[in-house]
């Protein structure tokens, strides 16, 4: 590639409206162009890297044995209709209406087409295992789309379905997906972590998300320190404390707390740390009465265990106050479980803790010296917290870490959820009909991209991972249109590089050292080679590495070339 071809447009300047590194970087190397909110146009330079990641993306599908299909972007509202999900997916759904106001939706997602299609071209048994992928656009009504492409509208996905006779060739099948998606990030050389998660809305029962490793990342990550357990901290798993409660130490006593109303407040009203407090958090029953639920101060409720408890409401709902006042008589931030009828169910860390301090259910009034069993039944016991750093590993083994990361990948188990809804119905050896379990696995192509960059970049730009970048190598001649010998020993070059299939990029845009150099950083082409009439006279070339903190001469000719690019 000839870059006066690619019509490079870069700047120095940072774009106002870019806010993570990622998106300031796609902006400023020209890989996207904003058209509205959420909405980006790829250009050829960015292409070049998004048509890499898709490759070794199919590479690695195809080889595991997955058929690549393409289904419409477009879909029909009957069936989401059919499926439930019409009304469930809400405002994250584009909804449009053709001439004759039939209703559409621009496909957030597959699952219901690719049933469809599944339905009418699959009886038997002897048609599976299926495993069927895209790659395609999606839409998502983000209602704040920010971050360049890491909360975009439009978006590029692989998704992939499987059909299956039985649970245990789902499970099978899962495994080699969560394989799959391993090797395309070994493939791709980024630094990423597999963790259980919650299916959420798509459904389902076994679920991971793997997630490249950034400091700008969304998502909490709790990861052992040995690397043998890690889940999103939505999901993942506070072991109970391994000692007995201590015995009281303290005496019940009523404390006035007049307008203190906060863990925060508590704490400096007591002098006290906000470990040996307890939080107290009310939520509707699935009985429809109050539950309270209590917690360590220093801890923050995880509502997706907490929806999960069988005595809990699912969706999680907090108490309005009305219901609370009538129940305890008194108001949020005087609450406690002394004296509370109803169900009481505590954290486990917070069940192990003795002489701690409550509320009196009793408005501008606390309890220090509270105990378990003393001055109240002992409660229902169970995980309710987000985990913390320096929680012990729920293997047994080593500590918790917390790390922030960007998911770019999902891999669910769906069991029948859909092929039930939908009524796909495949015929089994003995005759009978049985609604074939499915698994799900989504890649974020764009997405991906994006998060490559915030996890590899400097101060001077992306320093893309070589099976990413856009090129392998670029060849910088100084002075060509002045110093022939420079103009034909850079061609030279550039001829011999094709010849041995690297992807290389001559740089004839006839720019001086510091902004050709600076543009080759910026786009973060891994390798980089100076043609000079100095080096010409010495025999040899200007070799960088791209995050290299000097240059050096190499001899001239593709060998040396080829020894750097390889290494």
């Amino acid at each position: 590639m000839r870059l006066h071809k690619l019509a490079l447009s870069t700047t120095r300047e940072t774009p106002a409206e870019a806010d993570i590194v990622s998106h300031q970087l796609m902006l400023r190397a020209g890989m996207i162009r904003r058209l509205g909110a959420g909405l980006y146009t790829w250009s050829p330079l960015g292409m070049r890297v998004l048509q890499r990641v898709e490759a070794i993306v199919r590479s690695e599908m195809n080889a595991a044995g997955a058929l690549e299909i393409l289904m419409p972007a477009v879909q029909p509202a009957e069936l989401w209709r059919e499926s439930g999900r019409w009304d469930e997916m809400g405002g994250l759904m584009l909804r449009i209406r053709d001439r004759a106001e039939r209703e559409y939706c621009f496909g957030p997602t597959h699952e219901e087409v690719v049933v469809d299609f599944v339905k009418r071209d699959l009886a038997s048994y002897r048609q599976l295992p299926v495993n069927y992928y895209q790659i395609q656009t999606k839409f998502r009504d983000e209602i704040r789309p920010r971050f360049g492409l890491m909360r975009a509208r439009e978006f590029i996905m692989k998704d992939a379905y499987s059909f299956h006779m039985d649970a245990a060739d789902l499970d099978r099948e899962y495994h080699n997906m969560a394989a799959t998606y391993r090797r395309i990030l070994d493939q791709l050389g980024l630094d990423y972590r597999v963790v259980a998660a919650d299916s959420g809305a798509i459904g389902g029962a076994l679920s991971e998300e793997f997630h490249i490793l950034a400091g700008s990342g969304e998502d909490e990550l709790a990861v052992s320190t040995d690397g043998s357990y890690a889940a999103n901290v939505e999901t993942a798993i506070v072991a109970p404390p391994d000692h007995p409660r201590p015995k009281p130490n303290a005496e019940l006593n009523r404390v006035a707390t007049p307008e203190v109303t906060t863990i925060d407040g508590l704490c400096a009203f007591l002098d006290m740390p906000p470990e040996q407090t307890a939080k107290a958090i009310v939520v509707d029953g699935s009985d429809g009465d109050p539950v309270l639920l209590v917690l360590r101060g220093d801890h923050q409720l995880n509502r997706i265990k907490a929806e999960k408890h069988e005595a809990i409401a699912a969706p999680l709902t907090f108490s309005d106050v009305k219901s609370i006042k009538r129940a305890f008589g008194a108001d949020p931030g005087s609450l406690g479980p002394a004296g509370f009828p109803g169900a009481v169910i505590a954290d486990h860390s917070v069940a192990a803790r003795a002489d701690l301090v409550v509320g009196a259910n009793e408005n501008g009034v606390h309890l220090t010296g509270f105990n378990w069993g003393r001055d109240a039944d002992e409660p229902q016991v169970a995980d309710l917290r987000n985990v913390v750093a320096g929680d012990a590993n729920p293997d047994g083994e080593g500590t918790l870490n917390i790390m922030r990361g960007i998911e770019i990948g999902h891999v669910f188990q769906l069991g029948d959820k859909y092929s039930r809804a939908l009524d796909l119905n495949v015929l089994a050896a003995d005759g009978q009909a049985v609604h074939p379990p499915m698994g799900c696995y989504g890649i974020g192509i764009s997405r991906l991209v994006a998060a490559a960059i915030e996890q590899c970049h400097d101060a001077a730009g992306i320093c893309w991972p070589a099976p990413m970048a856009p090129f392998e190598l670029v060849i910088c001649p100084i002075g060509a249109d002045r110093e022939p010998a420079v103009a034909e020993a850079a061609e030279q070059l550039y001829a011999q590089c094709l010849a041995q299939d690297i992807d290389v990029a001559l740089d004839d845009r006839g720019l001086r050292p510091g902004p050709m150099f600076a543009d080759i950083e910026l786009i973060g082409v891994p390798h980089r080679v100076v043609v000079s009439a100095r080096g010409l006279k010495a025999g040899t070339l200007e070799y960088k590495g791209r995050q290299a903190t000097q240059a050096e001469d190499i001899v001239f000719g593709i060998e040396p070339i080829k020894a750097r690019i390889r290494e």
